[in-house]
C-alpha cells in the first residue's frame, strides 16, 4: 500500500506541451498549456509534487534537434526539463513521502517516477529546495567538475569565464576564487557586469555587447589566460584561444552563441594555436561524473555554509510564466540560475 502525504489537494495536473518547433527564439506558439488528472503511482513508483522547475538554454535544442545526447522531443509531448519536488505518495522502497528529489520530471505540477533517469535525492539541507536545480544540483556539479577536474586550477591562475552571470558561470567564477585564482567574467550589459563583480566576487567583468573582445581581454588579463571556462563558444572562444597561455586549459561546457544559429555552427578557426602553446581544449558531459555527484554536493554545501559560495538564483513565480522565462535566457534577462516556483517549498 502506498504511503501518501496528507497535504495533497489538487486534482488537476497542469502541463506545458510542445505545440510547434520554433524558428529562432521560442514564442507564444511553441507551447500549449493543458491539464490532466494528477497521476497515481503503481508498484515500484512514486509521485512527486513539483516545487521548482529549471530553465537552461539547452532546452531549445531539445525541441529543435534534440541536442547531442537527447532525442528530439515529439510534438504534443510534455516539455522536457528538470525540476525539484516533494514525494507525496510512494510504492517505492527507495523513496519515502517527504523526500526532496530532483530529476527530469518535465514542465508539469506532478510527475510519476520509478527512480530511474537520474532522479537524485537532495541530501544537503542548507537552504531552499531550489538549490537542487542550482548550486547543489547539476548546475553546480557542472561548474565543480568542469573547473576542478578539467581546468585544474592552482593559486594565482588567470581564469576567464564566459556566461558569467548564468547558472553555471555564476558558480564557476566563485569556485575559481575559492581556488585562489584571479577571475574575469564575460556577460551582456553594464548591469550584469557590475553584478558579477559586486555579488559574485569576480575581479573584473567584460561586457561583450560593447567591447572589442581582443582589446577587452588584453586589458583585463594582460598576462593571458590560464583557464578559460567556455559556456558561449563562437567568437568569444576564438578570442580566448588567441590569449591562452602556455599549458593553458579550455573547459568546453556550453555554446549558447550557437544554439540559435541553425546550420551555421562552426568550431574555432584558430584551434591550431593550441599546438604552439601546448594548451588543451577539453569537452565534458556532466553525467560522466555521476558516481561522484555526492562528493560535489557535499563540498559545495560546505562552501555555502561557510559563506564562501553564494548561490545566485533568478527566481520567477507561476507555472504560466515558463515559456516567457525560457525566452528570457536568450535575451540575457537572467541573473544567475533561472528557476520558476510553482508550489510551496517545505524547506523555505
Amino acid at each position: 500500500m502506498a504511503s501518501t502525504a496528507s497535504h495533497q489537494s489538487s486534482t488537476a495536473n497542469r502541463q506545458w506541451r510542445l505545440r510547434n518547433r520554433p524558428v529562432g527564439i521560442v514564442d507564444g506558439d511553441t507551447f500549449e498549456l493543458t491539464e490532466c488528472p494528477v497521476p497515481q503511482p503503481r508498484e515500484g513508483e512514486f509521485c512527486v509534487r513539483l516545487i521548482f522547475l529549471s530553465l537552461a538554454p539547452v532546452m531549445r535544442a531539445y525541441i529543435v534537434d534534440g541536442g547531442v545526447i537527447e532525442e528530439r522531443l515529439p510534438i504534443g509531448s510534455v516539455m522536457r526539463g528538470r525540476g525539484v519536488g516533494e514525494v507525496i505518495a510512494s510504492h517505492h522502497p527507495g523513496f519515502a513521502v517527504g523526500d526532496i528529489v530532483h530529476g527530469p520530471f518535465g514542465w508539469q505540477d506532478y510527475a510519476i517516477s520509478d527512480g530511474s533517469g537520474r532522479v537524485l535525492k537532495l541530501n544537503a539541507r542548507v537552504g531552499s529546495s531550489s538549490l537542487a536545480l542550482g548550486a547543489l544540483g547539476l548546475t553546480g556539479f557542472t561548474a565543480y567538475f568542469g573547473l576542478f577536474d578539467i581546468g585544474r586550477p592552482t593559486a594565482g591562475d588567470q581564469v576567464l569565464v564566459s556566461g558569467a552571470a548564468g547558472g553555471v558561470g555564476s558558480v564557476a567564477g566563485q569556485l575559481a576564487r575559492i581556488a585562489g585564482c584571479r577571475t574575469v567574467g564575460t556577460c551582456g550589459g553594464r548591469d550584469k557586469s557590475r553584478w558579477i563583480v559586486d555579488a559574485l566576487g569576480y575581479d573584473a567583468a567584460i561586457d561583450y555587447r560593447g567591447a572589442d573582445l581582443a582589446s577587452a581581454i588584453r586589458e583585463a588579463l594582460p598576462d593571458g589566460i590560464d583557464i578559460y571556462f567556455d559556456n558561449v563558444g563562437g567568437a568569444l572562444l576564438e578570442a580566448a584561444i588567441d590569449h591562452i597561455r602556455n599549458d593553458g586549459r579550455i573547459v568546453v561546457c556550453g555554446s549558447i552563441s550557437q544554439y540559435l544559429s541553425g546550420e551555421d555552427k562552426r568550431g574555432p578557426s584558430n584551434y591550431f594555436d593550441l599546438v604552439y602553446r601546448n594548451a588543451r581544449m577539453h569537452g565534458f558531459h556532466i553525467y560522466h561524473y555521476e558516481n561522484r555527484f555526492r562528493e560535489a554536493e557535499e563540498r559545495l554545501a560546505t562552501w555555502i555554509e561557510e559563506g564562501r559560495l553564494a548561490p545566485a538564483e533568478d527566481r520567477r513565480s507561476g507555472f504560466e510564466t515558463m515559456p516567457e522565462a525560457l525566452r528570457g535566457l536568450f535575451e540575457s534577462a537572467n541573473f544567475g540560475k533561472c528557476v520558476v516556483q510553482i508550489g510551496d517549498d517545505p524547506l523555505a
